[in-house]
């Protein structure tokens, strides 16, 4: 007995260490946005399920590489950064545990094998997940996340793109105002996402010297920025109106209610508990919303066959 547990151990070591490598939680977390644009398009355009599995596989197999190979050139680049930070101490690049030439390697090759199978689906899919690829890694990693406050806002658009990936690989064409709307809900979900972290890692972050907005600018400057976004979210709901008075709606309510929790949050609450809050409704806000595009899609596509 003892001895098959030497023998699997570091096969789990091994799985465990991709798996923090290439962050298989973020790409879990951006194939339910990438599905929300893809079931959106077969709606929209009133394709089958069946009709479109082959775009399906590629947009699901391509981006899982992409979003993974980003993760992964993100890890060998802020080794240093991670060291520092407390959730982040445990990731492979630090410990050593996994070669860094290894990891290079690694993003190389899934880089360009999840554009290659995104590109069987359509041009503007491998397109928008170089995009997606390139901000995160070049705009965002190797440069404003430690020279701007504005690091998150530049990063906000390389986590918006997988909505758009997935419509493109069903159609090519995003100019359509439902997509837009998602993409733009995309993008501010993650200001008010991810400043909410960033006070409750505040000195981590400070220790780090990663310029992030309640670090660099204090919690009432964060806190109006956050209002700001999202009042910005809950205009942009309207977009979704184009396509579907329900999902306007859904939309609408959500980003209200948060805005509501931001602003008695922040009266009623110390920056600790106001911004556990913040964080808590975002991953509500995203969950639900995204799933209800997804469930709402399929539905309206099983009613149309």
């Amino acid at each position: 007995m003892r001895g098959e547990e030497n023998l699997t151990t570091p096969r789990q070591s091994l799985l465990k260490n991709l798996a923090l490598t290439v962050k298989t939680g973020i790409i879990k977390s951006n194939l339910i946005t990438m599905f929300a644009g893809l079931t959106l398009a077969l709606y929209t355009y009133q394709y089958s399920l069946f009709e479109k599995i082959p775009d399906i596989i590629f947009a699901l197999v391509g981006s899982i590489l992409v979003i993974g190979a980003a993760g992964a050139f993100n890890n060998l680049y802020d080794r240093d950064i991670d060291a520092i930070m407390e959730r982040t101490k445990i990731r492979p690049t630090v410990t050593g545990e996994i070669k860094l030439k290894t990891v290079l390697w690694l993003a190389i090759s899934m880089s360009i094998a999840g554009i290659v199978i995104l590109a069987l689906a359509t041009p503007l899919a491998a397109f928008l997940g170089f995009l997606g690829l390139f901000f995160y890694v070049i705009p965002y990693t190797m440069w404003s996340k430690r020279k701007t406050i504005y690091n998150t806002e530049i990063g906000s658009i390389s986590g918006a793109m997988p909505p758009l990936i997935g419509w493109a690989a069903i159609y090519p064409d995003i100019t359509h105002p439902a997509i837009l709307g998602l993409f733009v809900i995309a993008v501010i979900w993650q200001m008010p996402h991810f400043y909410a972290i960033a006070i409750r890692k505040h000195e981590e972050y400070k220790a780090a010297k990663v310029p992030m907005l309640p670090v660099v600018k204090g919690i009432r400057r964060t806190y109006l920025q956050t209002n700001v976004y999202l009042i910005i979210l809950i205009a942009t709901s309207f977009l979704l109106g184009s396509l579907s008075l329900g999902l306007m709606l859904v939309a609408l309510l959500l980003g209200i209610i948060w805005l509501i929790l931001s602003i008695y949050g922040y009266r009623n609450m110390d920056s600790e508990k106001w911004a556990k809050s913040l964080f808590i409704f975002s991953l509500i806000h995203m969950t639900i919303l995204f799933s209800t595009v997804i469930i709402y899609s399929l539905i309206g596509i099983l009613f149309k066959l």
